[in-house]
């Protein structure tokens, strides 16, 4: 099956790669709902991830401040997973790639900024909820390192959090237009270390289906869409996904 996949990577034109949690927890970032998730060790740390709770509430928001300082994401590095879509992208297959997670890791493994959508955000920036001011995480962090408990913005003084999108909040849409697009116009879809349960944003696989695209699903688990996909390789992915994108002798 590893040989067959290639072939079609091989010979496909675009290429489009939707990553989930999988392929950051071989990083060492824990996810939120697996066994050992965030919030299945601790169902009260979702709160932090509420938008309600998280704007009405300074105790949650210096929770969630300490929270972030402590966040394994900081120390984490691109495993071979996200380096292989790197890869792939450099050889001009990549054409675009949605990720749920907010890490950032892809960027950081050299995928273009331009071709990754972070449809859930990214933990890399803080947003003021009343001006919209964007600011790098790493300055609010010092300020919170030096003893601001929840640090306000400080162009308008309004409530700071992580440019991440938290339950309670919409996704943008302009982000979720264009992963569609993308889905419509590719000629095969990677779908990597996700469980393809969260919607909207698990539809752009049997989208791309639909438009005519072969669907490939890497995980280390079952999804719920691998009854759609032309192939299903289950494994680490970061073990997988470097076999596939080598380019032909």
């Amino acid at each position: 099956m590893i040989e067959r996949v290639r072939a079609w990577i091989d010979a496909a034109e675009r290429v489009v790669a939707l990553t989930g949690a999988g392929i950051s927890t071989e990083s060492g970032i824990p996810d939120f709902r697996g066994p050992q998730g965030v919030w299945t060790r601790n169902p009260e740390a979702e709160k932090l991830a509420t938008l309600q709770h998280y704007m009405a509430d300074p105790e949650v928001r210096k929770l969630a401040w300490r929270s972030r300082l402590d966040s394994p994401a900081w120390r984490a590095k691109p495993n071979d997973g996200h380096l292989a879509l790197a890869t792939l992208e450099r050889r001009g297959k990549l054409d675009t790639l949605i990720t749920q997670n907010v890490d950032g890791l892809h960027q950081m493994a050299g995928s273009s900024a331009e071709r990754v959508i972070e449809i859930h955000g990214t933990m890399r920036e803080a947003n003021c909820m009343a001006c919209g001011d964007r600011t790098p995480m790493e300055r609010v962090l010092d300020r919170v390192r030096a003893g601001e408990e929840d640090p306000p913005c400080r162009s308008c003084g309004g409530i700071l959090k992580s440019a991440t999108i938290s339950f309670g909040q919409s996704l943008v849409q302009a982000d979720l237009a264009r992963a569609e697009r993308a889905a419509r116009r590719c000629d095969l879809l990677l779908a990597v270390g996700s469980t393809l349960s969260v919607f909207p944003i698990a539809g752009v696989v049997p989208v791309a289906k639909e438009a005519g695209a072969r669907v490939v699903i890497v995980n280390a688990a079952p999804t719920q869409m691998d009854d759609l996909a032309d192939a299903v390789l289950r494994g680490p992915i970061g073990e997988l996904l470097p076999r596939l994108v080598t380019a032909p002798a």
